[in-house]
């Protein structure tokens, strides 16, 4: 029996040596120790020696079975050290050459934009606020001065969540939350994307940006927001801007105004642009109404205050002479590599 088990042994791992591949390891082990392996074979066969016999028998054949599982394992290391030597080979890199080109990106043009304007405003004392973009019928329109019967709410028309849950048409939500919780005085502006059902054309589409600002404090005058809005537009625009204010209505604001400029394209000779007038609006301004005030808890007979409202994209579009405002949201990266 010992010379049976020293002669499996011996061409088992003469066997071993000679595989080149796991599936010829694995053919190995299942001939000698598998089910009907001849090592398994030999044990099945104890059964006929006699007791004595036994005891030694089967630690010669457990030792052998060690021998062939350690022979085993160390043919398998073998061939996986071996695997990831070729692998290693033919997956070699070669760290002289160069590197394919990495493409990055850089701001948008309506972010350039808004990042000055932050910066101006910031440099001139105000604080920037957020707030929501699906916001309350209430904050967006009844707490502006603009109940559910208001004809305002007609040159508004949004995108209604439910009855008294709409998108945002305006950031001027904002104002009213930063009034409720603070106290005057009170400068800050509010920027972010606004939503309309507007008709998509040049100047105008369904998701634009707002920046709308507010003050407010002791003896706060109309000439006060005439100053700022000029001065605004001189930094961002140049020194030689030409703004000019007219009249308007604003349920929120009184008395009202609409701010121009000189347009961009024709000078004020009037285009396809400015639609022939020569000049192009870029935001709505005003003396905050003593209702709004009051509904936020600030006594217009102690305080006043102007609030602005500025359209980022008519503005980027006078920074940067683009004529068409969908240029801003088709992700032409030939129109975006020109900034």
């Amino acid at each position: 029996m010992k010379e049976q088990l020293a002669a499996i042994l011996a061409t088992a791992q003469k066997e071993l040596r000679e595989t080149q591949t796991a599936r010829d390891l694995d053919a190995v082990r299942v001939k000698y120790l598998g089910k009907k392996g001849e090592l398994t074979a030999i044990l099945k066969g104890m059964k006929d020696l006699s007791p004595e016999e036994r005891p030694a028998v089967g630690q010669m054949v457990n030792e052998t079975r060690a021998q062939l599982e350690a022979a085993l394992e160390a043919q398998g290391e073998h061939l996986a050290q071996l695997a990831l030597d070729e692998k290693l080979k033919t997956e070699a890199l070669d760290v002289t050459m160069p590197g394919e080109p990495v493409l990055l990106g850089h701001k948008h043009p309506l972010t350039l934009v808004l990042d000055e304007i932050k910066d101006i405003f910031i440099g001139l004392g105000f604080q920037i606020a957020e707030g929501p973009e699906v916001e309350l019928d209430y904050y967006n329109f009844e707490a502006l001065n603009i109940p559910k019967d208001h004809p305002a709410r007609d040159t508004q028309d949004t995108f209604y969540v439910s009855d008294n849950v709409v998108l945002r048409t305006q950031t001027s939500g904002i104002q009213i939350r930063v009034m409720e919780k603070t106290k005057p005085p009170i400068r800050m502006i509010a920027p972010g994307r606004v939503f309309r059902s507007d008709a998509v054309d040049a100047t105008h589409s369904p998701l634009f940006h707002q920046i709308e600002g507010l003050v407010v404090d002791k003896g706060i005058a109309m000439s006060d927001l005439k100053g700022i809005l000029e001065l605004f537009a001189k930094r961002l625009y140049g020194d030689d801007t030409v703004v000019r204010f007219r009249p308007h209505h604003f349920p929120f604001t009184e008395p009202s105004a609409e701010m121009d400029i000189q347009c961009y394209q024709c000078h004020g000779a009037g285009c396809r642009l400015c639609k022939g007038e020569g000049w192009i609006e870029i935001l709505g301004c005003g003396m905050v109404h003593p209702k709004v005030l009051e509904v936020c808890g600030i006594d217009p007979e102690v305080y006043s205050g102007y609030a602005f409202g500025i359209g980022l994209e008519r503005t980027v579009m006078g920074r940067f002479k683009i004529d068409d405002i969908r240029l801003f949201y088709e992700n032409d990266v030939r129109f975006l590599h020109q900034f």
